[in-house]
């Protein structure tokens, strides 16, 4: 019989009722299958993502970041897994760009149907990331992003869907990185100093924060009425130079990225305004690489040789493993954010087990919980997973310090001080706490 009407017709009413329920079920079955919602995760192993880079201006830094995300979840599969599957990782590279963050993200979220990501390092990045995030109800946990525009925007509830928050972060906000700079230079004796700052969330946000605090302390900016910054995107930085070391300032504070920063000071040495002033940096161009892309002297000696600058430091109780299983694989010691990296993924892992749920609401609403206690404190994230799935809280205490995550998504940590030895490595000379 061909005609589906007169089929329909033929059935008898009990024939009828059996076939309207297998056509439910089929019509049910048919709109699940693929039709999970981003960041749901339900039914199958956890998938996360990451969104850092591994081009563009800070990618010296990024890719070992990129490195430790992997080696977390190796880590954690080897010993289970979540909510007793593996994990599956999903990586992006945001190329340093916003535009390409935000489309990355979203292939993460809305394609790959990622639960969580851990990224990404550019604050200018995150802050385009973080409206996908908020949008698909997934967890964005940045270790590097330090703009302080991230908790002003927290505050006003910028990253909520619900009563649930969507970002949270592994390296402490820019306010504390720039107060504990500002503290550096009072302690060298700079009474003057000049900034300059690349011209994005990062720089313009510890800019401020720096001149605010440096002020407090009793010292002065000469060029605090025209603050010098400079466009990302700009390959040419004498104009800049000049003015950031005009007036003969006792320090420049210079807030950077890797490859436009190293033209910027080496436009600077080239005019000859270095002389007698010391280079302040921070954490955007901590890299054994920097002082080769600014270049030596006409004597052969690295231009930023004796720089000092700071970065968010680690002191947590898991680094020393973390340092161990990081020289087995590289051999080498975790360069700068490893450490948050390390942890951010690790939480995120933790959150879903707490849940025992992979979606991507049940994650952030379980990541303070882990994070923050109360609970058992361990460092170990095989451990902390088989208290989680004993129904036991936990207090993890990470590779970067004690990672308690306040309303904001901040966390406090503590900065390394570093220098720029002679054959242009950099060396960790102590720590220093922000002003208050």
């Amino acid at each position: 019989m061909n005609n589906p009407k007169a089929l329909f017709q033929a059935l008898n009413p009990r024939q009828l009722r059996r076939f309207t329920a297998l056509a439910s079920v089929l019509l049910l079955s048919a709109c699940q299958v693929g039709g999970n919602s981003p960041g749901s995760g339900e039914g199958e192993g956890l998938k996360i993502g990451s969104l850092l880079p591994s081009t563009g201006d800070l990618a010296p830094l990024g890719v070992p970041m990129i490195d430790t995300v992997p080696l977390l979840v190796e880590t954690v599969n080897a010993c289970g897994g979540v909510n007793g599957k593996p994990v599956e990782l999903t990586s992006e590279d945001d190329e340093t760009d916003p535009t390409k963050g935000s489309q990355a993200m979203t292939n993460l979220v809305e394609v790959k149907k990622v639960s969580a990501v851990v990224g990404s390092f550019a604050s200018s990045v995150s802050q385009a990331a973080v409206d996908v995030a908020v949008r698909n109800k997934v967890l964005l946990i940045s270790p590097g992003s330090t703009s302080t525009e991230f908790t002003d925007r927290a505050q006003k509830g910028d990253f909520k869907s619900g009563e649930t928050q969507y970002w949270a972060r592994t390296a402490p906000p820019d306010t504390y990185q720039a107060r504990a700079l500002a503290k550096l230079a009072q302690e060298r004796g700079f009474q003057k100093v000049s900034t300059v700052a690349i011209n994005n969330d990062y720089g313009v946000s510890f800019e401020q924060e720096f001149i605010k605090s440096f002020k407090k302390l009793g010292g002065t900016i000469l060029n605090e009425a025209k603050p010098t910054r400079y466009d990302p995107k700009a390959t040419t930085f004498d104009t800049e130079a000049a003015a950031a070391f005009a007036n003969k300032p006792d320090a420049v504070v210079a807030i950077l990225y890797p490859e436009t920063g190293a033209l910027l000071l080496k436009s600077a040495y080239e005019q000859g305004l270095m002389e007698g002033v010391q280079v302040m940096l921070t954490d955007g161009v901590k890299s054994d690489e920097f002082a080769g892309q600014v270049g030596k002297t006409s004597d052969g000696k690295f231009i930023i040789t004796k720089a000092i600058g700071t970065v968010p430091g680690a002191n947590g109780t898991a680094l020393e493993s973390l340092t161990e299983l990081w020289k087995s694989k590289k051999n080498e010691a975790p360069p700068a954010y490893v450490p948050q990296s390390w942890d951010a993924t690790a939480l995120v892992l933790l959150a879903s087990q707490a849940a025992k749920s992979n979606s991507g609401d049940a994650i952030a609403a379980k990541l303070r919980d882990v994070a923050n206690g109360p609970g058992t404190e361990t460092t170990d994230v095989c451990e902390a997973l088989k208290l989680l799935e004993k129904g036991e809280e936990i207090n993890y205490q990470g590779a970067s310090g004690n990672v308690d995550i306040d309303e904001n998504g901040d966390v406090l940590g503590v900065y390394d001080v570093w220098t720029v030895k002679e054959d242009g490595k950099l060396n960790v000379i102590g720590q220093v706490q922000p002003s208050e």
